[in-house]
């Protein structure tokens, strides 16, 4: 779209430059001897359209993007408190309430890949999961600490693993996090990263990804 409006700014500008000489030497020539059809003439035209061209998309990309991150601070705030809400130990009672009615989740989850080595952890201290290479290196918490531990697999086996805890999105294409550990979620200039509380790691959120975790953060408050 962008090289579409250039190309099209690129031919547009110099035609309507073209056109107000033409205009100026058929009609106006006569009143002001300056107004003949030149080349300086020309030249002086086209620079005056592209540098008033050029001013005004400025101000309206500004005017636009001005209020554009105003509206996604809003709801990045928003967001956030959504998102303490739900780490609310009320909220996790209530949902622990009814999940015991339900088919429960485990607590503790073994993570393997396509070899010998698994990572066996509590589910809750499950702090993100990053694409390596071949690998994937699970960050998580043991006796209070963060630990990371590497396995031979794809993000996609661990997205398939993972695929009944609410809780645990894809953030990025490089990124499974568990909400339930993000301390905050960061807006800057168009750019959108989650801290991770334990370790205060910043986690990139591509645009593709954040509507997957705002729907997860709305469902789980929801107790969905």
């Amino acid at each position: 779209m962008g090289r579409t409006r250039l190309r099209f700014q690129l031919i547009n500008t110099p035609l309507v430059a073209l056109f107000i000489c033409l205009y100026r030497h058929f009609v106006m020539s006569s009143l002001v001897e300056s107004n003949r059809l030149s080349v300086s003439n020309y030249l002086e035209t086209l620079a005056i359209i592209a540098f008033l061209s050029f001013a005004i998309g400025l101000y309206w990309r500004f005017k636009f993007r001005s209020r554009y991150l105003a509206v996604e601070l809003e709801e990045t705030k928003l967001l956030n408190e959504e998102l303490k809400k739900m780490q609310s130990p009320e909220h996790t009672s209530s949902n622990e309430m009814e999940q015991s009615s339900e088919k429960p989740l485990q607590q503790e989850i073994t993570l393997t890949g396509t070899t010998n080595e698994s990572v066996t952890l509590q589910i809750s201290h499950l702090l993100y999961i990053e694409a390596v290479g071949n690998y994937v290196k699970v960050n998580h918490l043991r006796d209070g600490q963060v630990r990371s531990d590497m396995l031979r697999a794809t993000m996609k086996q661990m997205e398939e693993t993972l695929q009944d805890y609410p809780m645990i999105v894809r953030c990025h294409r490089a990124f499974l996090v568990n909400l339930g550990q993000v301390e905050q979620i960061i807006s800057h200039s168009g750019s959108t990263q989650l801290l991770i509380r334990q370790c205060h790691e910043s986690l990139p959120a591509s645009r593709s990804n954040m509507a997957q975790v705002k729907a997860a953060i709305a469902s789980t408050r929801c107790g969905k």
